[in-house]
């Protein structure tokens, strides 16, 4: 099983980053990546699209206002991996009002290298830090 971790601290409150991020529906308001997402199964699953109109179906596995964090699998996406299970978390920065954000998975690749499946998923999730940290600057 492959895996990859990436954090971006962000000149925001915990309480602020999580207010954008914290909602299983809310990818859309920080992540161009995904321009629309609705739930279904009592907000369970979510249904995303992405800009080339490739639908990808999430579920959510756990979620911890307090902690901040959630975790999700993929159910359906484009994606050459299985196994999906990604996490988000907000936690406060050390010695700052700033936030941690830290976006990690690990997944197991189908029909290509780990490496390669690595790369493109770390790829995502660095790109959806920075956009965040776009969001918030604005």
């Amino acid at each position: 099983m492959a895996h990859t971790t990436t954090s971006i601290d962000i000149a925001a409150t915990p309480a602020q980053v999580w207010q954008l991020i914290g909602g299983f529906n809310s990818l859309p308001d920080w992540l161009p990546y995904i321009p629309s997402s609705t739930l279904s199964a009592g907000g369970r699953i979510r249904h995303l699209a992405n800009p080339a109109g490739d639908v990808i179906v999430e579920q959510l596995e756990a979620y911890d206002n307090t902690a901040r964090s959630y975790s999700y699998s993929i159910l359906q996406a484009p994606f050459p991996a299985t196994d999906y299970l990604s996490t988000l978390q907000v936690e406060p920065l050390a010695g700052s009002d700033g936030a941690r954000v830290t976006w990690s998975g690990r997944f197991t690749p189908v029909g290509v290298s780990e490496q390669e499946v690595t790369d493109l998923f770390h790829g995502i999730y660095v790109a959806g830090l920075e956009a965040l940290q776009q969001s918030l600057a604005k």
